[in-house]
């Protein structure tokens, strides 16, 4: 928790440099609150660095296929020249990524999860994946992560404005 928070005062304040005035000092303080809330609900000081990472690509103002791709580099493993996932990283991704639902009371049980990861590798007779296969899967906003595409378009939404009259 203490190498996160430090993370996230640095991140933080290099964001207030970068957009003066549009950081809430506190940003750092409530965002690993939030972290320990999901991750650390026994108060046991640790949150594993992979868990903050993905909720944080989950939680960013990046495109789709930008998250997914850094929810690829973080959770696939090397393979020769290529990375893959695998059954039990792609679990950890998606058990990650439902804490963050979870924490409003939108949680879904560990089968959404091994449903996910079955239609994931729907086909595939290798124990790993390719990150094209993982993208195409993601694309398809399988159920249990429908939640993640969603706000992005609420959030993408957010600065449309159009010049018409309404009466």
């Amino acid at each position: 928790v203490q190498q996160i928070s430090r993370m996230l005062t640095e991140l933080f304040q290099m964001a207030r440099l970068e957009k003066p005035g549009q950081v809430d000092p506190r940003a750092a303080e409530f965002t690993l609150s939030l972290l320990a809330a999901m991750y650390d609900r026994s108060g046991t000081g640790y949150i594993k660095t992979r868990s903050a990472a993905a909720a944080l690509i989950a939680l960013s103002g990046d495109t789709l296929l930008a998250k997914y791709r850094a929810f690829f580099q973080f959770y696939a493993v090397p393979d020769g020249k290529v990375s893959l996932i695998t059954r039990s990283a792609l679990r950890s991704l998606l058990t990650d990524l439902n804490q963050i639902p979870a924490i409003v009371g939108e949680s879904c049980t560990l089968s959404c999860v091994e449903i996910a990861t079955h239609s994931c590798f729907r086909g595939v007779l290798n124990s790993a994946i390719v990150e094209e296969k993982f993208l195409s899967w993601l694309r398809s906003e399988p159920a249990v992560l429908l939640w993640l595409p969603t706000c992005y378009r609420l959030s993408a939404t957010e600065m449309v404005s159009h010049q018409a009259r309404c009466r």
